[in-house]
This record gives structure tokens, sequence and C-alpha cells, in this order.
């Protein structure tokens, strides 16, 4: 199968994973510096907070807001190595070899990182909510909207990256019998 080297799609497609990895690594380091930040300047943040509410018992959340900061921080790798994989198959297809048997494989591991996405927002929820009650209670509004669960279009598209891998592999093992026959 020859695809053509100029095809317009499949340039947009390496251009934007190559985007998405260098969007995703900024954040990843801002997440890290963020992390330090917060850890490093902890009294300082609670101090501030405190004279901010004028309540002397008043605590920040730091490791609320730390373990957000984490749970973004595995997100974001996730989908780094998400667009990575997305990038590796957009190749193979320029290349003309779509079936590939490693681009079975990396659709499984697609599946699998886009499920642990779903799955990582899940302990961010209460987090982000005991983040938001501090706001309520002090009066401020910290601009925070937490709407969590499990987003359906997240599992379909994990599903659908499952079936892709199976139908991938099927093809290779197709293309194998073929020229074992030819």
């Amino acid at each position: 199968m020859n695809t053509p080297r100029n095809d317009l799609l499949l340039l947009a497609g390496k251009i934007i994973t190559v985007f998405m990895q260098i969007a995703m690594a900024i954040g990843a380091s801002a997440l890290i510096i963020g992390a330090g930040a917060l850890l490093f300047y902890r009294d300082t943040i609670n101090a501030e907070f405190i004279a901010e509410s004028g309540n002397p018992d008043a605590v920040f959340p730091i490791f609320a807001l730390f373990g957000v900061m984490l749970i973004g921080l595995a997100i974001v790798a996730a989908l780094f190595f998400f667009f990575r994989r997305l990038r590796e198959i957009i190749n193979t297809v320029s290349n003309g070899d779509p079936f590939e048997p490693a681009n079975s494989g990396r659709l499984n591991q697609m599946a699998w990182l886009m499920l642990s996405v779903q799955l990582l927002v899940l302990p961010a929820i209460p987090l982000a909510l005991q983040l938001a009650k501090v706001g309520e209670e002090v009066g401020e509004d910290l601009g925070l909207s937490v709407d969590g669960g499990l987003d359906l279009s997240g599992i379909l598209m994990v599903i659908i990256l499952f079936i892709l891998a199976r139908v991938f592999r099927h093809g290779a093992a197709m293309r194998e019998d073929l020229e074992g026959t030819v």
C-alpha cells in the first residue's frame, strides 16, 4: 500500500502530535516547578492565607493542592506518551505500512493510557472539592469549578482504541498469511 508522502492530513497529524507532546512537556515542567514551590513555600503560603482570611486557625490545604498537582502530572505524562504512540502510528501510515504488527500494540497502549487518564481524574475530585470548600469558607471565589466523574466520550475512546487494536492485529495477521501464500 503506497500512501502519498505529501498527504496533508498525515502532515497535520504529525504537527499536532508534536505540538501536543511539547505542550504536555511544558505542562509537566510547570507542575513539577509549581509542586516544588508549593512545598518549599508552604509556611509562607499558609501565613498569607491566615492573614487573608483573618482566621488564625485557618490552614490552607497545601497537601490537597499538591495531590491535585501530582495527579495532573500523571495525567500529563500519560497524554505525552499517548501522543507519542499516535505519532508513531501516523509515521507507519506515512511510510505506507499501517498494518505493521507494532501498531496493534501501540493502539492497545493508547487505550490503556486513556483509561488511566479517566481513572486518575477520580481521586482528584475530592481534593479539588476540598480546595473549593476552603475558598467558600474564606469568602473568596477561587474560580474553581469541580465537575468530576467518568467522561463517557473518554470511555468510548478507550473502547474504540481497544477494538482498533484488535482490527490492526487481525489485519497484520491477514497480511502475513497473504505474504506467506504468494
